[in-house]
């Protein structure tokens, strides 16, 4: 089944976990992902035995299933993040731009429209105010005004086609800073749902990780298979220290 469709049967439950209750996860998630894949096919090993305390083969066939809904969750997250990203990156890069042609145009105008007290006071009224989304507001006012005024523009020698390039670019950057900054929302929230899917597989994982380390306390050989071996390379322990419940 793909990730997809594992994402599709599972986010009902998913969802259903109160935040609350949601989990962070303490391993890098594809490290994770990976364990809970090797659990599914180890724990297959030892269905029967598993069964005997209270361990369904329902429950060890739901673990690829949890588990690609997981991997779902953190492709979903990891490319809201990304597009914010890029997006900050390329307002970093097209703003400057942006503000040169607001000034160019505030600059051009007043010349322009010197002799017009009325358009003069327009143009004072858009140069009031700073900020990113003011800039964005200013290009398209100033565009307008322009295209309603071009003779006075048309004098001077004034390139009409910038009117359309500050139209053009109001629209562009206004998206532009949408992605950049309105879209941490949508980002916190497909966060919250990776971790809620996160803590909807873990608790499946250490479920039957508990039953394993329980059932083969005394089978080293079937017992490695149960413990999280990211956790046991990271950590020192003394040569006789058991590791905990739910590793």
């Amino acid at each position: 089944m793909a990730n997809v469709d594992d994402y599709n049967q599972k986010l009902e439950a998913i969802q259903a976990i109160p935040d609350e209750e949601t989990q962070v996860p303490t391993i890098p998630v594809d490290v994770y992902l990976q364990e809970a894949e090797n659990l599914y096919h180890w724990s297959r090993d030892d269905q029967e035995q598993l069964a005997t305390i209270g361990i369904t083969s329902e429950q060890i066939e739901d673990l690829p299933v949890r588990t690609g809904a997981c991997r779902e969750t953190q492709s979903i997250w990891f490319k809201d993040r990304y597009s914010q990203q890029e997006a900050q990156r390329d307002w970093s890069r097209l703003s400057p731009q942006a503000y040169d042609l607001r000034n160019e145009l505030l600059h051009t105008f007043r010349y322009a429209y010197r002799k017009d007290l009325v358009i003069l006071g327009r143009i004072s009224a858009i140069a009031e105010g700073d900020g990113h989304a003011d800039m964005i507001q200013d290009l398209n006012d100033l565009a307008v005004l322009g295209r309603e005024n071009q003779t006075p523009l048309e004098a001077i020698g004034f390139d009409l086609s910038k009117l359309d390039l500050a139209a053009t670019k109001a629209d562009e950057m206004g998206n532009l800073l949408g992605l950049a900054n309105g879209d941490k929302a949508d980002q916190n929230q497909s966060k919250l749902l990776r971790d809620k899917a996160y803590t909807y597989l873990k608790e499946l994982v250490d479920e039957i990780r508990d039953a394993g380390k329980y059932l083969f306390w005394r089978n080293p050989q079937r017992y490695k298979g149960y413990i999280s071996h990211y956790r046991k390379n990271r950590r020192s322990t003394t040569a006789d220290e058991e590791p905990a419940l739910g590793e």
